[in-house]
């Protein structure tokens, strides 16, 4: 299996310990995970400053750290031209932001990908596109 993790999760790596964030431990699992080799990830070439801009508003005196620790984690990038125009067509079909829709993109150009997000709205308008998990219900490989 190979993960593309999105902003949501990403940002969840630095925010453990925050009584107010939802499945920091998982999160960093998935993290884990990847790190040591098992659960390759390939990512959308926007990841390290679509999660840099949330760190930056909400820990900013952490930020850059932050940033240089993510940028430090291994992943491929997918950026093909025909994942943009599947991105645009799920942006327009389901009225969601291109953002979101471009990590899910990448999941269905990649063989054996599952998008792993914890943006329950985005799921549950795509759901049936396929290669898409919810990081609570993610079981590792």
């Amino acid at each position: 299996m190979i993960a593309v993790v999105d902003a949501s999760v990403a940002v969840k790596w630095f925010l453990h310990g925050n009584p107010d964030e939802q499945h920091t431990d998982l999160a960093l699992r998935v993290l884990e995970q990847s790190v040591l080799g098992f659960l390759p990830m390939v990512q959308p070439g926007h990841f390290v400053a679509e999660v840099a801009a949330v760190l930056a508003r909400l820990k900013p005196a952490q930020a850059l750290d932050d940033l240089f620790d993510l940028l430090d984690i291994r992943y491929g990038t997918l950026t093909s031209q025909e994942t943009y125009v599947t991105a645009m067509d799920l942006a327009l079909r389901y009225q969601h932001h291109l953002f979101d829709t471009l990590y899910h993109a990448v999941a269905l150009h990649t063989p054996g990908a599952v998008l792993i997000t914890s943006d329950e709205r985005y799921y549950n308008k795509t759901r049936l596109e396929g290669q898409i998990c919810l990081l609570a219900d993610f079981t590792f490989p």
